[in-house]
């Protein structure tokens, strides 16, 4: 076989995309005695007919070229298939500029954590186009993680949470906070940076008119959560104020230090998600977050914080959220909370199934005196939830009101508006179609 052939069309493939002025390092793994051969071959010239496979392919490539990208976009890139992108620090797409991601592409992330910790940050007014696939999922991992281009099993654990940051997007739409401004700046991010900052008044967001905002599809996001600053430890995928002109669908958070996915505000759908593993709350809501959320599957491991943390408004605008088709396996472990309704939590929940329930200490608690007054009000409903119960309980014995120290909040609370929506049941009818998460490691992991 001639390597000099071999090679010259291995060169050929990549010349076009070789260089960009921007802040990345290249690396290339060719092996030195080919190299006299290889400029040989070369200098036979390319031909304009040479196919170019953008994808991953059906086998995976160990000597994909590997890019190293830090900091500040500075101007729209393109991440492709045949390469190993890795995070070295903060990368951030920045105001104007947008990133696009091909089906099938690897990302891995750079160990360390604080302000050596490393992240995709999607700045206010920037863009991700992140389209994967059934088939070729875009997927977000570790360095740790031997995984390879066109393959989709991690070699990590599930315990092994915590290896780099994760994704975040932030964005021009509402959040309730108590600053005039009506902005914010992101959990984890320091002040002196000159991103970070979330929130206005536009609940749409496009990134240009008529183009909508990000758009992110079959993404898989592992072993993610360290912190960004002291006790500051972020989701699989945090959400600041991001619009409802971003489409967000068929995502998995697999192994997360903090919470799956967390939404300050914004007005963004989120559609066909899955959580497992992390070791904090599966879905976080704060900041008056209006959006849906719909087709969501979130499976407790023995780390996890509640199924579902929800806070309400820190501001006097006082938006509601809609939970609707989930479906919560609680894993049987014993004191989890279900959900957590605390800081005046407005919302509707509708379409609920939770088993594998504990009769030890599992329950849906309202956390303390503001949030009572909000359920006594009608502000938090409950529609159409079915419980597997565990035996010895009823659906009462999993409505409580504690505060976080486990004592009784002083508000008088009547279970009845819960009691009279929740069916218990052997098997569910409602909540999420799990038919839909059949791309995902976790199902490849048995985990469902």
């Amino acid at each position: 076989m001639n390597v000099g052939f071999i090679l010259n069309k291995f060169l050929c493939r990549r010349k076009i995309k070789e260089f960009k002025p921007l802040k990345m390092k290249v690396m290339k793994k060719f092996f030195l005695p080919f190299l006299a051969v290889a400029a040989l071959g070369f200098a036979a010239g390319c031909s304009d007919d040479d196919p170019i496979n953008p994808g991953p392919g059906p086998d995976p490539d160990p000597e994909a070229e590997v890019v190293t990208k830090s900091g500040i976009l500075e101007g729209d890139e393109t991440w492709t298939a045949d390469k190993i992108y890795v995070l070295d620090g903060k990368v951030v797409v920045d105001d104007g500029i947008t990133l696009t991601i091909e089906p099938g592409t690897l990302i891995k992330a750079e160990t360390g954590d604080l302000d050596q910790a490393s992240a995709l940050i999607v700045d206010p007014g920037g863009r991700l186009l992140a389209e994967g696939t059934a088939d070729a999922p875009i997927i977000f991992t570790s360095v740790d993680d031997d995984i390879k281009p066109g393959e989709t099993e991690s070699s990590l654990e599930l315990a092994d949470a915590g290896k780099w940051g994760g994704v975040i997007i932030l964005g021009n739409a509402p959040i309730s906070v108590s600053a005039a401004s009506g902005t914010a700046l992101i959990e984890g991010i320091p002040d002196n940076l000159p991103y970070g900052t979330y929130g206005g008044t536009d609940p749409i967001d496009e990134f240009a008119p008529g183009e909508g905002g990000s758009k992110l599809d079959y993404i898989s996001i592992r072993f993610s959560g360290v912190a960004l600053a002291a006790d500051s430890e972020i989701q699989g995928l945090t959400l600041g104020g991001v619009g409802s002109a971003t489409s967000i669908k068929n995502i998995e958070i697999y192994s997360n230090l903090d919470d799956g996915v967390e939404l300050f505000g914004g007005t963004v759908n989120v559609e066909n998600l899955l959580i497992y593993g992390q070791q904090d709350d599966g879905i976080d809501i704060d900041q008056a977050y209006s959006g849906t959320i719909s087709n969501a599957f979130v499976i407790q491991s023995e780390e996890s914080g509640s199924a579902f943390e929800i806070d309400g408004p820190e501001g006097s605008m006082e938006n509601s959220f809609t939970l609707r088709n989930i479906t919560v396996d609680a894993g049987n472990f014993d004191g989890k909370l279900l959900a957590d309704f605390r800081s005046r939590a407005m919302g509707t929940l509708e379409n609920i199934y939770m088993f594998n329930i504990n009769a030890a200490g599992s329950s849906v608690n309202i956390a303390d005196n503001a949030t009572a007054a909000n359920y006594n009000s009608g502000k938090i409903i409950f529609d159409s939830w079915e419980i597997a119960v565990p035996a010895g309980k009823t659906v009462a014995d999993l409505f409580t009101t504690l505060d976080s120290g486990g004592n009784p909040i002083t508000t008088p609370v009547s279970n009845e508006a819960f009691v009279d929506n929740v069916t218990a049941v052997e098997e569910g009818m409602v909540g999420a179609d799990l038919s839909v998460f059949g791309w995902t490691y976790t199902k490849s992991q048995g985990a469902f």
